[in-house]
């Protein structure tokens, strides 16, 4: 059993039942008399019905906090970590959360564990229509475990549609500007896939301000442009005042954002 718990510091209950039948033990009491034997003993701990974790040799059961994305990424058997949590994965965020963000098309609700958020969203409805919920979903190891989070493609575009799951502009611009590299075609692709025209006006104007730095041709961007809103759409609905159009990307933008006034603090 230690062996187990060293290779899966989180665990479903289904992952227990496996273990007990690949041993000639089954049913659904064998798995709950396991997990109350090895909570008692200390050895692991209970995130939520169906999902545990294991806890070190020497770690205190109460306090012990398992790695967040690990957790994050077994809350739902799609699960994708998402949006700012797919930034802080990729080490791309410019500031750190301690609410973590995964799409998902099963019902689950907002987790709170040992100070922890974990907020279930929704695959977006397109994704869905189309059958596309692994668009852009790419499988990376943590801790010998296999977790599915979203490209750094499919994240730009993502937090641009989503900037509520996202922190603030000044927060999705810092942590967007880290990335070197996109693949143009990929993001495009999800863009349209997607179907948003607010969303293509503000991934349009993203990467036209950012065309130098990501070595973007103004020609490339043009694909986008027939399904720009038809009249003009604020990047952000919270904060209409201040706001300039650009009218290339039929996008009111805030002043900070068009200029980036953080960029001037030292």
């Amino acid at each position: 059993m230690n062996e187990f718990l060293i290779n899966n510091p989180v665990f479903s209950t289904e992952q227990v039942k496996q273990l007990l039948a690949q041993r000639g033990t089954v049913g659904r009491r064998s798995a709950d008399s396991w997990l109350g034997y090895y909570q008692k003993k200390g050895s692991i701990i209970r995130i939520k019905r169906g999902l545990y974790a294991s806890v070190p040799i020497g770690a205190e059961p109460s306090t012990f906090t398992p790695d967040p994305f690990l957790i994050a990424s077994r809350m739902a058997d799609d699960a994708v970590l998402a949006y700012h949590t797919a930034l802080e994965f990729h080490g791309r965020a410019y500031s750190l959360h301690r609410r973590l963000t995964y799409q998902t098309a099963s019902p689950t609700r907002l987790l709170t564990f040992h100070g922890w958020q974990f907020q279930p969203v929704k695959f977006p409805k397109p994704l869905q229509q189309h059958g596309k919920e692994n668009f852009g979903v790419i499988g990376e190891n943590r801790d010998g475990i296999s977790i599915r989070v979203t490209s750094l493609e499919r994240t730009l575009v993502d937090v641009l549609n989503r900037p509520d799951c996202s922190g603030s502009w000044e927060e999705i611009w810092r942590s967007l500007e880290s990335i070197e590299y996109f693949d143009l075609k990929q993001v495009i692709d999800y863009a349209l896939l997607l179907d948003n025209a607010t969303t293509i006006a503000k991934l349009g104007f993203f990467l036209e301000q950012h065309s130098r730095e990501l070595l973007i041709e103004k020609e490339q961007l043009e694909i986008l442009k027939p399904m720009l809103p038809k009249q003009p759409h604020y990047l952000s609905r919270q904060k209409r005042e201040n706001g300039i159009l650009v009218k290339e990307w039929n996008l009111i933008v805030p002043k900070e954002i068009l200029h980036r006034t953080w960029t001037d603090i030292i």
